[in-house]
């Protein structure tokens, strides 16, 4: 059974740093938004729990991903069933000011005034959207989320 895991690892002041697991195996990092008592939309990181992951292709994101990695891109990967969430994506950013809420991939990370940025996140995207679009394609397209701090 394919399972994928965000494993929340550091907070900075506005940001949360995770790892990206599939079945076990570490894919890349995560950045989100900082994880809040209250939400505040497009500013805070989603739930932990266990979710979805589907192929959303009516958003408006796709759009963009299509033009960017054409006939590769079949839908967003979306996290779905989170309370007072909707349509959060894995995506490409690289600080928490892109995330609106959503996670963005990376290949590494730096903590600049007391903040996490990730880079390189394209490639991450790249290596890691086809392995996604298969488990959120699958019976076996589950996602948990969870705190473990590690700095």
């Amino acid at each position: 059974m394919m399972r994928v895991k965000i494993v929340r690892v550091a907070q900075g002041k506005q940001s949360t740093l995770s790892h990206l697991y599939i079945d076990g195996i570490f894919q890349c990092y995560l950045l989100e938004d900082k994880i809040r008592a209250d939400k505040i939309p497009k500013q805070t990181a989603i739930p932990t729990g266990d979710f979805k992951l589907i192929v959303n292709s009516w958003g408006g994101m796709n759009t963009k991903y299509k033009n960017l990695m054409g006939k590769v891109h079949e839908g967003m990967i979306e996290i779905d069933q989170l309370p007072n969430f909707d349509y959060v994506y894995i995506h490409i950013g690289n600080t928490y000011l892109q995330t609106a809420g959503c996670p963005l991939t990376g290949f590494g990370f730096e903590l600049i005034n007391g903040d996490y940025q990730i880079t390189h996140s394209r490639k991450a995207y790249d290596m890691v959207y086809p392995k996604l679009l298969k488990i959120a394609k699958s019976k076996e397209n589950h996602i948990r989320i969870e705190n473990n701090f590690q700095f």
